[in-house]
């Protein structure tokens, strides 16, 4: 277990989200580009890139977080885990809703990518290196390919 100094220090996944809420202040601020310098800056940093457009809720953790993308209009709720190299993308490009919203107590594992407009509900546990290009019930788990009621 870490301490909360070393966690400090060296955690790139809380400093991404750290770098995350400053540019996004910048964003809603509509200092576009300070925001996105920031978060060229943070991914450069971390490994991880976040955009500032994105909204992300609280005790929002991001484990072993080399290669984690959010995009631009990602939504993510509150009590969400994500591991390495997960990928929250877009399939279109419009200026419309094209990326994922994840719910509440939302883990996602290792590599998996979500794809598009879709919706991941509340409770649902999503297994490493999963593809997922449509919407995710609340209270399952999507473990290679199937999808599972808790």
């Amino acid at each position: 277990m870490l301490s909360g100094v070393e966690l400090f220090l060296t955690s790139p996944g809380l400093h991404a989200v750290w770098g995350y809420r400053l540019a996004h202040i910048l964003w809603k601020l509509k200092r576009r580009i300070l925001a996105r310098m920031l978060s060229n800056w943070v991914r450069f940093v971390t490994g991880i890139e976040i955009h500032p457009g994105a909204t992300i809720g609280r005790r929002f953790v991001i484990d072993h977080g080399m290669g984690v993308v959010i995009g631009e209009t990602t939504v993510i709720g509150d009590d969400v885990l994500i591991y390495h190299g997960v990928t929250l993308g877009g399939k279109l490009n419009v200026r419309t809703k094209r990326h994922p919203t994840i719910g509440n107590n939302v883990m996602i594992g290792a590599e998996s990518i979500l794809l598009g407009d879709i919706n991941v509900g509340d409770n649902v546990q999503i297994g490493a290196g999963s593809v997922i290009t449509r919407d995710v019930p609340a209270d399952s788990v999507l473990v290679g390919g199937k999808l599972r009621k808790l």
